[in-house]
């Protein structure tokens, strides 16, 4: 995926938040659910269709503590499981 690339959450999956700052993630239209930890509801929330992937990974970075050097690559395969799923969508920069 291109850092260029902006992400954008579906406006029609659900975010349910559980006590312990876990979610699922919920797409209505194809019933398919994903479970997340924290650092992945956190990314979920910056995924506005302003911000590149880029600009995500530098918030991530700022706002976990001891996050690992493959943070990269790990959230770049989060947002792109997501993307072949339906749940995020992606914001090109036009050139």
């Amino acid at each position: 995926m291109d850092q260029t690339n902006k992400p954008i959450a579906n406006p029609i999956v659900v975010l349910r938040e559980e006590f312990d700052d876990w979610a699922v993630l919920f797409n209505p239209d194809t019933t398919a659910a994903v479970g997340t930890n924290p650092v992945g509801v956190a990314i979920w929330k910056l995924m506005d269709g302003k911000r590149s992937l880029g600009h995500i990974i530098s918030e991530i970075k700022n706002s976990f503590q001891g996050t690992p050097d493959s943070v990269i690559t790990e959230i770049t395969d989060f947002v792109s499981t997501l993307a072949r799923k339906g749940f995020v969508g992606l914001e090109l920069e036009r050139t």
